[in-house]
């Protein structure tokens, strides 16, 4: 053991510690401003987290006061509260019955109900008496909706596709389809 006085020992302590420190000075300035960085993420995210337990004890202790209505405004309709009757519009359709093919909803619809309804100036159905190409039997023309239909364009060639336009132009005349029949023959037609 040592034979100095503390107070020696204690001043040969720190001059060690020094002098280990100032070795250690470059690396310390480097990281610094890391440490820094993640020091005041963490508090940022511990004041965060405080503050949501506090906000859900208040909640907790609200519910407890003032009990929540388990009234459902007017405005919302969810699919459990839809009608199951067979009288029951489906969705996707209007008031009157009939189901909706124009714009957004002419993806999904396969209905056969416009070209039922449409009529020609004589008084006839607009597609009695168009027979469907063998290119529309061949897909399965008739049943597709229109995102099916484009996954099928790129397999047809510019005299089938104007044959589709042709025949949906006939009968059911649905702008989307006639459309995307349109803008592939042209791009078929420019390459």
């Amino acid at each position: 053991m040592s034979s100095a006085p503390y107070g020696v020992r204690l001043l040969v302590g720190v001059a060690a510690t020094a002098v280990e420190e100032t070795r250690k000075l470059p690396q310390t300035i480097l990281m610094s401003p890391m440490s820094l960085a993640s020091q005041f993420a963490h508090l940022v995210m511990k004041v965060q987290q405080d503050l949501a337990d506090l906000v859900i004890k208040g909640d907790s202790t609200l519910e407890t006061l003032f009990p929540p209505k388990d009234e459902q405004p007017e405005w919302a309709t969810f699919d459990e509260d839809e009608d199951d009757s067979p009288d029951a519009a489906p969705r996707g359709s209007t008031d009157s019955g009939e189901r909706m093919t124009e714009g957004r909803f002419a993806l999904y619809s396969t209905d056969e109900a416009p070209e039922a309804a449409a009529s020609s100036p004589n008084g006839q159905s607009a597609g009695a008496d168009v027979s469907a190409p063998d290119v529309a039997s061949r897909i399965d023309y008739a049943s597709l909706t229109l995102a099916q239909l484009r996954a099928r364009l790129q397999s047809l060639s510019v005299d089938e596709l104007s044959e589709l336009l042709a025949f949906e132009e006939a009968t059911k005349a649905r702008a989307p389809f006639q459309t995307l029949l349109a803008n592939r023959i042209t791009r078929a037609s420019a390459k």
